[in-house]
């Protein structure tokens, strides 16, 4: 059995207070961005999986590191970052799609910030003994992997060497500037078409990777919660291949 791992949302710095402070705030700025069919699909899939119970537990790490100084005007510092990764191309599953480390609940693991622990340190190697569990974040509902994912958000100030460690699972392994999700430059709606439906949610088309889905949405609703994001052009709308086929073709879009 894994130990317990305590949360200590004091020990964040002070320009994540506002994200720690108003964590709860993180559900309503992901619905706010999604179509309303979107959050009535999810909502009665997440009541009928509960029904059945056929829905698997899960977390993942939103990890955050940079200096425990802020700017002295607010802001991010401009050496922040936030820990994602990119999955296998080969995976059956959600293959070269960018997600937080994360995965699965282990029958040994105590609680979902044990999970995102684990799951971080097989994914990336990560040293979780550098880092601090903060909060957690409202239990999300996933219907395509039917996945009850809860989100952890922590803060190192240095979380040393992160890598690919298993190449069958895990494509790239990045520590990606927090003002690269910030620039307006980055941002787009995607959508993924279903039948004959379109339905769309934020992204960020970054030099490396594409990241949407639920990550994007929870990137997009942290930036608004803690007052990082700025304007953008939410009408620029683009399917997810087409999307896709510009990474790294961008000119090393920051």
């Amino acid at each position: 059995m894994s130990a317990t791992v305590a949360l200590t949302p004091d020990v964040g710095p002070s320009w994540l207070r506002p994200l720690i402070d108003n964590i709860d705030r993180v559900p309503d700025a992901v619905r706010r961005r999604l179509p309303g069919e979107v959050v009535a699909m999810v909502t009665a899939a997440r009541a009928t999986a509960s029904l059945r119970r056929d829905g698997r537990d899960a977390a993942v790490l939103v990890l955050f590191s940079g200096p425990e100084a802020g700017p002295l005007d607010g802001g991010v510092p401009d050496d922040a970052d936030l820990l994602l990764t990119v999955r296998a191309a080969s995976l059956r599953h959600h293959a070269g799609q960018a997600a937080f480390p994360g995965g699965a609940s282990d029958p040994g693991d105590d609680g979902p910030v044990a999970t995102a622990l684990r799951e971080a340190h097989e994914e990336t190697g990560l040293d979780v003994g550098r880092l601090h569990p903060l909060v957690t974040m409202e239990r999300t509902f996933i219907a395509p992997s039917r996945f009850h994912v809860v989100p952890v958000l922590a803060y190192s100030p240095d979380p040393g060497p992160v890598n690919v460690v298993n190449e069958a699972e895990t494509a790239i392994v990045a520590r990606v500037p927090v003002r690269a999700f910030i620039n307006p430059a980055n941002r787009l709606m995607v959508y993924r078409r279903t039948l004959s439906r379109r339905w769309a949610g934020p992204a960020f088309l970054l030099n490396q990777m594409l990241v949407w889905g639920f990550t994007g949405q929870v990137i997009s609703a942290v930036l608004d919660v803690a007052g990082w994001a700025q304007p953008w052009d939410s009408s620029d709308v683009r399917e997810l291949d087409d999307a896709m086929a510009l990474v790294g073709e961008q000119g090393g879009r920051r």
